[in-house]
C-alpha cells in the first residue's frame, strides 16, 4: 500500500483543464452561429449548448446569462486592443487607429456588418455594443489628454470629437471596405497626421 500513489497525488494529463476547454467550445459556438447567420435576438442558450457539445447548466455555471456571454464572445472576437506605449502622441494614435475595426478571426467580416441593425434597433444590443467599446475608447481618451497635458495637443481639444474623427474613416473602411484604393498598410499613419495637422498646440 505504501508504494501506491493516489488518486490525488497522480499527475494530471498535459492540456488545458476541462473547465477552460468548456469555455472555449462555447466561445465558439456561439461565435459560429452569429458567423452562420443567427441573430443576437434569436440566437438561444440552447442552440449555444448544443453547438459547443455541453449542457446548459455548463453555461450559466460561467455566465448569469446571454448577454453576458453574447459580451465575452465578441470581445474574443474583437481580440485584446493594444497597449499604447506612452511615447510620443502621434505614434500611439497609430498604434489605436491602425487597430479600429481590425480582425484576425475572419468570422468578423460576417459578423460585425450584421450586428449593426440590431444595434440600432435594440437599446439593449446597443448597450452591450458600448459596454465592449467603451474600454477602447478610454485608452485613445487618455492618450489624448496625455497630449494636453505634455503641450503636444492644443489646450481646447474637443477629446469626443477629436476620436470621432480619428475612429470613423478607418471603421468606414474596414466595415464598408468604402474606397478600394486605400492602401490600408498605410491608412492609419495618413488618418492620424491629417488630423493631428488640426489637433496640434501651435
Amino acid at each position: 500500500m505504501s508504494d501506491m500513489t493516489s488518486t490525488a497525488d497522480a499527475p494530471r494529463p498535459p492540456g488545458r483543464p476541462r473547465s477552460v476547454r468548456a469555455a472555449e467550445a462555447i466561445i465558439e459556438a456561439t461565435l459560429d452561429l452569429l458567423a452562420e447567420g443567427s441573430t443576437i435576438e434569436a440566437i438561444s442558450i440552447e442552440a449555444i449548448a448544443a453547438r459547443a457539445g455541453v449542457g446548459k447548466a455548463t453555461i450559466y455555471r460561467r455566465w448569469p446569462g446571454k448577454e453576458a456571454l453574447l459580451r465575452d464572445a465578441l470581445r474574443t472576437l474583437k481580440g485584446t486592443p493594444p497597449e499604447p506605449t506612452g511615447g510620443p502622441v502621434r505614434d500611439d494614435l497609430i498604434l489605436l487607429v491602425g487597430a479600429v475595426g481590425h480582425h484576425i478571426d475572419p468570422r468578423a467580416a460576417r459578423i460585425m456588418p450584421c450586428l449593426v441593425p440590431e444595434v440600432n434597433r435594440s437599446p439593449e444590443q446597443y448597450q452591450l455594443y458600448q459596454n465592449i467599446i467603451e474600454p477602447r475608447r478610454e485608452m485613445m481618451r487618455e492618450v489624448l489628454r496625455r497630449g494636453v497635458r505634455s503641450g503636444e495637443l492644443r489646450a481646447d481639444l474637443d477629446v469626443e470629437v477629436a476620436m470621432a474623427m480619428l475612429t470613423g474613416p478607418m471603421l468606414v473602411q474596414r466595415v464598408m471596405r468604402w474606397h478600394p484604393d486605400l492602401d490600408e498598410a498605410t491608412l492609419a499613419e495618413r488618418i492620424v497626421d491629417g488630423v493631428l495637422d488640426g489637433l496640434r498646440a501651435r
